[in-house]
């Protein structure tokens, strides 16, 4: 039985759900999940946790997300992208590369957004999305995101590919619809592809069809990430035998059953990996008191079973 994570190259067309279903139909077990949508034009980096990989979800360190994105001036939608419904189209003959630098500029650092109607944040227990499609428009509060880098890959008027590395929660339509505002001719998004999440990266995706292929020829474990490899921006503890057992036992580690030195120097608080061998054991926090004798180990999640 596999345990971790796989990186899905998403295809266009389908929702995160749908991939979902076909990798638990391809691995054979219902526990499977993923960490984040896209949309279902979008395509690229979609990480999907499988088995014991579902636990290490809450722990993940996906706070920086990497796309490359091909926008559309002169044209504004309802969803904000190019499968959505026109709402107005304009000049966009006027825009010159030097603008689209410049407007990239004001874009880059924290900036405030206001979230998109289609998306699947909820609004007293509905979806905005369901919302938007009964033509309803309510009330967004506007968030705080950071772009940390906004880049100009190429400009064939009216087709602007970008590349954008920014903080989780950002919506790159939104930012393709606000550029557009901001250069006075609208614009909406035509391509999305995420080249990464956190630390789950493009060059380790696989196809749908390479991900079935690999089950019929027993080479799943060729494609999962461990949870000890995803969480490897934790410190870590490595334990012996005896604190490995009370561990497993929902026990936390005394200093005896603990290999790793203690305390973690330059760590006070943290939420670090419990391991041995290479394996992960249990995530737990980390408390290093200056009034207690040694550090508190405090159990979040334990891994491995007795």
């Amino acid at each position: 039985m596999i345990n971790g994570f796989i990186i899905i190259d998403k295809p266009p067309g389908i929702t995160s759900h749908d991939v979902v279903s076909r990798v638990r139909r391809i691995i054979g077990t219902r526990r499977v999940g993923h960490t984040g949508t896209l949309d279902p034009f979008a395509t690229g980096v979609l990480p999907i946790a499988v088995n014991d990989g579902t636990k290490a979800i809450p722990f993940l360190d996906e706070g920086v997300k990497c796309y490359e994105a091909l926008m559309q001036l002169g044209t504004a939608t309802d969803t904000l992208d190019i499968t959505g419904q026109v709402l107005s189209e304009r000049d966009f003959t006027f825009v010159s590369r030097e603008m689209l630098l410049d407007t990239f500029a004001k874009f880059t650092g924290t900036i405030s957004q206001i979230p998109p109607m289609f998306s699947a944040i909820k609004q007293n227990g509905q979806p905005l999305y369901k919302l938007a499609r009964q033509g309803q428009q309510v009330e967004r509060a506007a968030r705080q995101i950071e772009i940390h880098s906004l880049e100009l890959l190429s400009f064939e008027s009216p087709f602007v590919s970008f590349r954008v590395t920014c903080s989780r929660g950002s919506y790159i339509r939104t930012l393709a619809d606000d550029i557009g505002v901001m250069l006075g001719c609208g614009a909406c998004l035509k391509e999305l592809r995420r080249t990464a999440s956190g630390p789950f990266m493009m060059q380790n995706a696989v196809t749908l069809d390479q991900l079935d292929n690999a089950s019929r020829e027993g080479n799943l474990e060729e494609y999962c990430i461990s949870p000890f490899a995803s969480l490897s921006h934790l410190a870590e503890i490595s334990l012996n035998q005896d604190g490995v057992a009370k561990v497993c036992h929902g026990r936390s580690p005394e200093r005896s059953g603990i290999e790793s030195e203690i305390p973690l120097p330059g760590v006070t608080h943290a939420l670090v990996r419990l391991t041995s061998a290479h394996e992960l054991v249990a995530v737990a926090e980390y408390l290093d008191d200056a009034d207690a004798v040694q550090p508190k180990i405090t159990l979040k999640r334990v891994f491995k079973t007795a």
